[in-house]
């Protein structure tokens, strides 16, 4: 009778089993995110910093890699009506990305002033970042 298994084969089958498991472990737990966290993508072929994206808008490519962002940027442009205070934000690391702002009146906000994130998603549903001034952009320094 012709044997077909061998201790080489069932090493190599435990070894694949395990391989999975710990691959499914590790899809199936969600990494907690702090506070301030905020995560964005990076494109793996070109380099391109992207937020929520399916494909990379440089090059077209599908495949990103996951980093945390500083957490750092500049107001660029309103969106909407001034009660919601939903504004465009380029961050230090070269995307941009949809937030509101929080703990200051909207009237205060301007184009130019520096934010920091504060949440990476907020609670309400919009799902918007949150994010808070950490210097108000004077007269000089707005773009515009």
């Amino acid at each position: 009778m012709l044997r077909t298994e061998s201790r080489a084969h069932d090493k190599l089958k435990e070894d694949t089993e395990a391989a999975a498991l710990d691959m499914t472990a590790r899809a199936e737990q969600p990494q907690p995110a702090t506070c301030r966290d905020l995560f964005f993508q990076r494109c793996l072929w070109c380099g391109t910093p992207a937020y929520r994206r399916s494909f990379c808008r440089a090059c077209g490519a599908t495949t990103f890699k996951r980093e945390r962002s500083a957490g750092a940027g500049v107001l660029v442009r309103r969106i909407g009506q001034a009660p919601l205070n939903t504004w465009f934000v380029a961050m230090a690391e070269g995307f941009n990305l949809l937030c509101q702002v929080t703990g200051t009146e909207p009237v205060v906000v301007a184009v130019g002033a520096r934010v920091r994130v504060v949440r990476g998603a907020a609670p309400r549903p919009p799902g918007f970042p949150l994010v808070e001034l950490t210097y108000r952009a004077t007269s000089l320094e707005r773009w515009w």
